[in-house]
C-alpha cells in the first residue's frame, strides 16, 4: 500500500453510485456551560464511550459524496459542582449517562487519490435521539435526578482518510460534534443549586470512528 508503485487496490469502487457500509469506534463527550452570574465552573470529567453504526455513501459528483451515519452512542459524563450550597458528596456529583441513537447527514469531500490512499474533509448536521434524558421524569436534582432534553441538534466538522485494501476499504476519521440549543431540564426550584446559575448547557464531542465498506 505505502510503495512507490503500489498495486491499485479497488480500483473502479469510486464509480460506485452507492456503497454500504459500518463503522466502528469511541468517543468523548463533553459538555460546554454557559452561566447566568460569575460563579465556580462546573467541571465535567469525560469518559470514553463506545460507538456503532452503518453508513450509507452517495456519490454526487467525483470527489464530493453525501453521507448518511445512523448509528448508536454511549458516553458517561460526570458533573462536579462548587456550589457552596452543597455539603453533602452525593449533591456535590452528578453521573450522566448518555444512549444516544445519532442520525448524520454529511458532505464529503475527496482529494485526488493517490496509489491505495485518499484523504478527504467532512461536514454536515446531525439530530440526536438520548434515550436516557429523564425529560419525562418528575424528579429532578433534589431527587438526585438529572434531566436533559430528549432531542438535540448539532453541526458536525472533521477528517479522516481512506485506504483501499484488496478486499474492502478502511477509513479512519476525526470529527468534532458541537450542539446547538441548550438541552438542561431545569430543575422546580428556579434558585436550584444545580440548574438555576446555568445559562445554557450544551454538548460538546469528538468521536473516531473505524469505518468499513
Amino acid at each position: 500500500m505505502f510503495a512507490k508503485d503500489p498495486i491499485i487496490n479497488l480500483e473502479n469502487w469510486d464509480k460506485s453510485r452507492l456503497t454500504w457500509g459500518y463503522f466502528l469506534g469511541f468517543n468523548s463527550y463533553d459538555f460546554k456551560f454557559d452561566y447566568k452570574e460569575d460563579t465556580p465552573d462546573i467541571l465535567v470529567d469525560k469518559t470514553t464511550g463506545f460507538n456503532v453504526g452503518l453508513v450509507g455513501d452517495v456519490r454526487i459528483v467525483e470527489h464530493l459524496n453525501l453521507r448518511f451515519e445512523p448509528g448508536l452512542y454511549y458516553t458517561q459524563r460526570i458533573l462536579n459542582y462548587a456550589n457552596p450550597e452543597l455539603t453533602k458528596p452525593l449533591d456535590k456529583r452528578r453521573e450522566v449517562n448518555s444512549t444516544y441513537i445519532h442520525l448524520p447527514l454529511l458532505l464529503k469531500v475527496s482529494s485526488k487519490r493517490t496509489g491505495n490512499i485518499k484523504p478527504y474533509l467532512l461536514g454536515g448536521v446531525s439530530t440526536d435521539l438520548n434515550l436516557a434524558s429523564n425529560s419525562k421524569a418528575k424528579e429532578d436534582n433534589t431527587n438526585q435526578r438529572f434531566r436533559m432534553l430528549k432531542w438535540t441538534n448539532n453541526y458536525e466538522l472533521g477528517f479522516g482518510i481512506d485506504f483501499y485494501t484488496p478486499y474492502f476499504k478502511f477509513s479512519p476519521s476525526v470529527r468534532g460534534v458541537f450542539g446547538l440549543k441548550d438541552e438542561l431540564i431545569r430543575d422546580i426550584d428556579p434558585d436550584s443549586p444545580w440548574t438555576g446559575n446555568v445559562d445554557a448547557m450544551r454538548t460538546r464531542a469528538v468521536f473516531v470512528n473505524f469505518t468499513f465498506q
